[in-house]
C-alpha cells in the first residue's frame, strides 16, 4: 500500500500481478498504456467504466483503489447531506410535501443507524 493515502493503489496491485501497464490497458480496452500510467500516478481521474474495470481486474473496491479521491468525495457528500437534513428539520411542510419530507427524514435516520457513525463530522 502506498505511504501517501491520496495515491492510487494501482501501481502496487499491477506490480503484484506481474502485468505491464500495456497489458492492463489492453485488458481494460484502453487506447494506450499512458492513460493507465496517469491513473496509476494519480495524475488524472479514470472514468467510471475504467474504474469499474480496475475493480474487476484486481478485486478491490474503487474506494480502496483511490482512497484519497474517495475521501474527498465522501466528505463533500456528507457535508451536503448534513445541510439538507438541517434544512428539512427547520422547514415547515404541509400536505403532500410533509409526506415527502417525512420520507427524506426517515432516510437520514436509517442511514445514520446503518453504521455510518462518521456522518456529518
Amino acid at each position: 500500500m502506498p505511504s501517501d493515502p491520496n495515491v492510487s493503489r494501482l501501481r502496487t496491485l499491477r506490480i503484484g500481478s506481474g502485468l505491464t501497464s500495456s497489458e492492463l490497458a489492453e485488458i481494460l480496452g484502453m487506447c494506450t498504456a499512458s492513460a493507465f500510467r496517469r491513473h496509476e500516478r494519480s495524475k488524472c481521474i479514470p472514468n467510471l467504466l475504467t474504474a469499474l474495470g480496475y475493480e474487476a481486474v484486481f478485486g478491490v473496491p474503487i474506494s480502496e483503489l483511490f482512497p484519497g479521491l474517495y475521501r474527498t468525495v465522501k466528505t463533500g457528500v456528507e457535508e451536503r447531506l448534513a445541510k439538507m437534513e438541517q434544512e428539512l428539520h427547520q422547514g415547515t411542510a404541509k400536505g403532500r410535501d410533509s409526506a415527502r419530507v417525512a420520507v427524506k427524514l426517515e432516510f437520514f435516520c436509517t442511514r445514520r443507524g446503518a453504521g455510518d457513525t462518521d456522518l456529518y463530522q
